[in-house]
Parts: structure tokens; sequence; C-alpha cells
């Protein structure tokens, strides 16, 4: 996309032009397309150059610019990569492992892709398997919202994988716990039945 620059040089072939409010002006001289941005406080920026005649558009270019490099950085967030060590060793407590899951669930719903580490000390290394098992369980437990990208492998004292977003998967559980608490926030509340009357004592005789 190229701003066309208001200068001596301006080319006077027509150009088919949209304004400033997405609306289709037709195809004018440039000179007139020039004005009308100039006229709208705007620049002239043309969108599509291999047409004829080229496609321009009236716009704030520099918000435009900004925009774009926003949504960029945007996506490039989005694909970080964020990290979960399970422990220093592979002697985890398992309720030090569920809350990594929980960590690492936060992290694909958002969109990152998650490694995760663990590690082994000393003789552990003849047992890597115990290691090996916990990360394939790991990948049992989010597979409702990720997928691998890297299975478990073994490198050096540690062993390493690493699971991605499934957007798909995502997007669905997001849409069911939206309705889930919509229809929790719609519902009547119930209200406490009143109590029975108490009934009246005998008389005596």
């Amino acid at each position: 996309m190229n701003k066309t620059r208001v200068n001596h040089e301006i080319r006077l072939t027509p150009v088919r032009l949209i304004n400033e409010h997405n609306e289709q002006v037709g195809v004018i001289d440039t000179r007139d397309a020039l004005r009308m941005a100039e006229e709208a406080g705007l620049d002239l920026v043309e969108v599509q150059a291999d047409v004829r005649p080229p496609l321009c558009k009236i716009m704030d270019y520099g918000k435009w610019k900004y925009e774009q490099s926003k949504k960029k950085n945007q996506g490039a967030k989005a694909q970080e990569m964020k990290e979960v060590r399970l422990g220093r060793s592979a002697k985890i407590d398992d309720h030090d492992v569920h809350i990594r899951v929980s960590q690492a669930r936060k992290f694909l719903m958002e969109g990152h892709k998650v490694l995760f580490i663990q590690r082994y000390r000393g003789r552990e290394m003849a047992h890597i398997e115990i290691g090996m098992d916990r990360l394939n369980e790991i990948v049992t437990e989010l597979a409702d919202i990720s997928k691998v990208e890297s299975p478990p492998r073994l490198a050096g004292r540690q062993a390493t994988m690493v699971l991605v977003p499934d957007r798909a998967k995502v997007a669905s559980l997001k849409a069911r716990l939206a309705k889930e608490a919509g229809a929790t926030s719609q519902a009547p509340q119930e209200l406490d039945a009143p109590a029975p009357e108490p009934e009246p004592a005998e008389q005596e005789a």
C-alpha cells in the first residue's frame, strides 16, 4: 500500500476512489482525489496499484500504519512461548503438578504455546519413564484445548515437550463457558417456601 504524496510530479491519470466513509466515489482525476483528501484533512493512499485505473482510498495513513503495527505485535505476542517447569526433579508432588497444569491451561486459553520441562536429578536418570509418563498424562489432560507440536523427548538431564492451542477447541470451549455463564446469570432466583402456619391448639373440654 503506497501513500500518494502531493508534489509537482503527480500523474494526471484517473484513479478509482473510495472516500473516507468507505463509499465508492468512482473514477475521477488524481488532482480531484488529492483535493478531496486535503479537504478531509486526510491522505490519498494507493491501495491497489496493479489494476487500471489504480484503486485509491482517502484515509489517515499514520493511524492505519499504527493499527497495522499494533495488530502485528499482538499476533507475535499471541505466539509467545510460555515455559512450565515441573519441579527440579521427577519427584514432584501431584498437587504441584496440578497447579502447573492449571497454569499451562491458562496460557493455552490465551493463545500461547507452552514448553514443559521435566528435570531429573542423580539416580532419577535410571527411571526416565517417570517423567515421560507424567508428560504424556499432561497431554491427555490438556487434549480438550491443545495439540502436541513437539512430543516428549529426552535432552540431557531433562525431558521436554511443546503443546500449542487447538484454536477450534479453544473457541468452542470459550463459547460454551460464555453460554453457561449467561444461563447462570439469567436463571430466576428461587424464593424460599413460606413456613407452614401452626395448627390451632385443641381446646380442652
